[in-house]
């Protein structure tokens, strides 16, 4: 009994756990003893549905009825809505003129990638914005997706009765919660980083007699993970490294190419440190000029195992754009010799030290 009103829950046979059946009725019984109205949810129902997101959008009508909670279907603008800069705009209008107290959204296009919970915090209103990523390999995907969207759910409306609580009595203050704009999470669900396209330069020198050269750089990336990164890089064209003695000079050219992978720390942060191996090729290129008539220049060519280890750290610029920075360590076998007559006067690549400058794009 809660408040004079005698309580009655039955459970249906498909709640698999004691745990979610607690979860349940915890979220029921905070409801019926509210002295205020129940609590609406709005479902923003996608155009064009497929029959994957239509059934997704019943589940979740029906799960937030088993709660007792008060649903109401909202379809998405034509113009895009949720998609475009104006979704914010659009999610206030929509929620103040239903007097709605939250707004659950199915994310994707023709099959879910997630499920997104918007609670609206009246008195500070803001919204607490959370995702729920749809599992589709999992048993029953939809009907999991619904129940976990609605535990979500529970939990931001707990957190928020218990802030205003703790504002009323002047208690400690709750930690800040994470506020992500509604239009950035949309962007970022629409364009996941995936590959990425890096350009910049690289300064390379030896520690053996070869001067130092700047050599442009291209690098492709995949995220296989969004901590570990696969990358293949090039680089060349650029300007010749000179080594001078008495005997004569040579102007060196190299470029390299080299496949590995990136594992990137804190990923989510805007700066994040990482560290790479790779490896590939080295082609360089010597042309000799004597000092004197009596002697004669020559000019070769040689290609290498290349091995490249790089720490550096990438700093998230805007929206999709990233700009990184890297010291490298450099070996080749064979390493190229520079002799002068009978004498070796450089070495390149054993090892090489490089520093590189890129900035990505996320594509």
């Amino acid at each position: 009994m809660v408040d004079g009103r005698v309580l009655c829950v039955a459970f249906p046979n498909w709640l698999p756990v004691n745990r979610l059946r607690t979860t349940i009725l915890c979220l029921i019984l905070l409801f019926w003893a509210s002295p205020a109205s129940a609590v609406t949810v709005a479902i923003v129902r996608p155009l064009n549905a497929s029959a994957v997101m239509t059934e997704t959008v019943a589940r979740l009508h029906g799960e937030l009825l088993s709660v007792g909670l008060e649903p109401e279907i909202i379809d998405c603008p034509a113009d895009g809505g949720l998609g475009t800069t104006d979704s914010r705009g659009w999610l206030e209008a929509s929620a103040a003129e239903r007097g709605v107290d939250a707004v659950v959204a199915v994310v994707g296009d023709d099959a879910p990638v997630a499920v997104e919970v918007w609670v609206i915090d009246k008195a500070t209103r803001r919204y607490e914005i959370s995702t729920v990523p749809f599992e589709p390999s999992t048993e029953r995907a939809s009907e999991r997706l619904a129940i976990r969207a609605i535990e979500v759910l529970r939990s931001r409306f707990l957190e928020i009765d218990l802030a205003a609580s703790e504002r009323r009595n002047e208690s400690i203050a709750k930690p800040a919660t994470a506020i992500l704009a509604i239009g950035e999470v949309n962007k970022l669900a629409s364009h996941p980083e995936r590959f990425g396209l890096e350009v910049g330069a690289a300064a390379v020198t030896s520690l053996d007699g070869v001067g130092p050269a700047i050599l442009p750089i291209a690098r492709l990336d995949w995220a296989a993970r969004s901590w570990l990164v696969v990358q293949a890089a090039v680089a060349g064209l650029g300007s010749r490294a000179t080594v001078a003695a008495t005997a004569g000079n040579a102007q060196v050219a190299q470029a390299y190419g080299v496949l590995g992978g990136c594992y990137r720390f804190r990923s989510d942060r805007r700066l994040w440190p990482f560290l790479a191996l790779s490896a590939g090729l080295l082609r360089t290129s010597v042309e000799g000029r004597a000092g004197s008539a009596n002697q004669e220049g020559h000019a070769a060519e040689q290609w290498s195992f290349l091995y490249d280890g790089s720490l550096g750290a990438g700093l998230r610029l805007h929206d999709r754009f990233y700009l990184t920075i890297a010291a490298h360590v450099q070996m080749a076998q064979p390493y190229l010799a520079i002799h002068f007559g009978d004498a070796v006067v450089a070495t390149s690549a054993r090892p090489n030290l490089l520093l590189t400058l890129t900035v990505g794009a996320w594509l």
